[in-house]
């Protein structure tokens, strides 16, 4: 086992966005088939666009949040311990905006709530 913490410090990384896609069979919602692959997709191209994807943010594919619904996907964004969930498509930018700013300056865990 290797503890990679100031590496991963040391290259700019501040935050992780995990999106729900996980899938199953059964009467329950799950958020594989609530667009958790198109909230995922939407994630990436967002933060792409501002020059922050795989930089100082990393995106993550998860298995179940706890949050299932079938109304959206789940997102949870660390270290802020930001959980969201009913996510679609749609929301991505406006959840972006609001959790980095317009052009994802916002980085870093946020010491306020005041949201």
């Amino acid at each position: 086992m290797r503890e990679r913490t100031a590496a991963i410090n040391e290259n700019g990384f501040t935050d992780h966005v995990l999106v729900c896609t996980n899938a199953r069979e059964g009467e329950h919602a799950a958020c594989g088939a609530a667009h958790g692959d198109e909230v995922y997709e939407a994630v990436q191209s967002w933060l792409r666009e501002r020059g922050v994807f795989w930089s100082r943010v990393h995106v993550a594919e998860t298995s179940c949040l706890g949050l299932c619904s079938a109304e959206g996907t789940a997102v949870a964004i660390h270290p802020r311990g930001r959980w969201y969930s009913d996510v679609v498509p749609g929301d991505v930018p406006t959840l972006l905006e609001a959790e980095f700013g317009a052009d994802a300056t916002h980085l870093g865990s946020r010491s306020d709530d005041s949201r």
